[in-house]
């Protein structure tokens, strides 16, 4: 997962920086329990808490460019990281790592923020820019990895979750009215609002550069909207058939790690479509794992045995009752932030630490997938 935070304009001492960042990066350490790391300067200090996915040994963050000039901290995962890099070797970059971080701050250094157009993944970076004495943040297209920044006084401060400004001096929070609003309207704020004044998120698909002049913020991605008229395929095989080899690609570009890949397998249609696909492209033996309840309305875990069984699975399965619900809601609401309407990231919380009892870093989940996939 890892979690990145940072601040730039804090003109405190160097002493009063890592003391400031350390405990910043202390409140997101559930983010990256394998290492972490801070670079301090005049102008700003970036750190990082690392889980270690792509390039184990060498991948430590912040990490720079060739020469210093650019220093980066980074949230998420580039699927095509390898196919970049080829690009970059071609026009001369050199390498020290393995790892997709390098890989960012060296498309940076090439492209400038135009970079983002060439990535495949899901992300929150944060780069420093030595010669422009500029910071440079950005955030994946529909807002997968989190970003959030505020301002205390003449500082600029920004972190993977909320909770870690509550280590920066005189940063006092406060829920908003207008974001209480939203949520029991649309169950979530209208970005960039929080649940707190003046704690605002990067928006999905846009990036923001802060310098001694000016902050600015610009998309570089919109969800595109066809008419009818301007459909790329006329046929449902045509379509099909498109979709099958894109997903099939998105599935395999997933499942590039140096640590083990599982799935969730919950019986439904997604699940078992995105388990179907890793089967196919790594027949071994695939761990998978769901989630039951005590309470038989809700409760599918004949579907699950069923799929498991077709499918062949290392299967795992936890039980969830309505107690554990309630045991487990604090700290559900502790990690999201904000105002929860229903119940349901407390089973889903209790299915990922069952993945992590197991010593498994990066699940395939099929959530998000019901509206392409038809599963309602």
């Amino acid at each position: 997962m890892c979690g990145i935070a940072g601040f730039y304009n804090f003109n405190l001492s160097t002493e009063d920086k890592v003391h400031t960042l350390r405990q910043m990066l202390t409140r997101i350490k559930h983010r990256g329990p394998d290492e972490s790391g801070i670079y301090i300067s005049k102008a700003t200090s970036l750190g990082s808490v690392r889980l270690n996915i792509v390039d184990l040994t060498t991948g430590t963050m912040p990490l720079s460019n060739a020469d210093g000039s650019l220093w980066i901290v980074f949230n998420g995962e580039i699927f095509n990281h390898i196919e970049l890099k080829e690009e970059l070797l071609a026009k001369n970059h050199s390498f020290k790592t393995h790892s997709d971080t390098e890989v960012i701050v060296h498309l940076y250094e090439e492209y400038g923020p135009e970079f983002l157009n060439k990535l495949n993944g899901q992300f929150a970076i944060a780069i420093w820019d030595k010669n422009k004495q500029e910071l440079f943040l950005a955030r994946d297209r529909v807002g997968i990895r989190p970003l959030f920044y505020t301002t205390v006084g003449d500082a600029f401060v920004f972190a993977s979750e909320i909770k870690s400004f509550l280590e920066f001096p005189e940063f006092n929070p406060k829920i908003s009215a207008k974001a209480l609003s939203e949520y029991f309207t649309f169950w979530t704020t209208l970005s960039a609002n929080t649940a707190f004044e003046g704690v605002f998120e990067l928006p999905p698909g846009s990036y923001m550069t802060i310098n001694a002049n000016s902050k600015t913020i610009k998309n570089y991605w919109e969800l595109p909207v066809s008419k009818p008229k301007d459909y790329k395929y006329n046929t449902l095989k045509e379509a099909s058939e498109a979709f099958e080899f894109i997903f099939t690609d998105a599935v395999k570009l997933r499942l590039r790690a140096d640590v083990k890949v599982a799935a969730y397998l919950s019986g439904g249609l997604d699940s078992s479509i995105t388990t179907s696909f890793i089967k196919k492209i790594t027949p071994d033996s695939l761990r998978t794992f769901s989630i039951g309840f005590t309470e038989k309305d809700f409760d599918e875990s004949s579907f699950q045995n069923i799929a498991q069984d077709y499918f062949k699975t290392q299967h795992s399965s936890i039980t969830c009752s309505p107690k554990d619900i309630s045991e487990n809601f604090k700290d559900v609401v502790w990690h999201s932030e904000a105002p929860l309407l229903r119940t349901a990231p407390a089973p889903m919380s209790m299915l990922a630490k069952s993945v992590q009892d197991h010593n498994i870093k990066v699940v395939i989940t099929g959530e998000g997938a019901d509206e392409l996939f038809g599963g309602y």
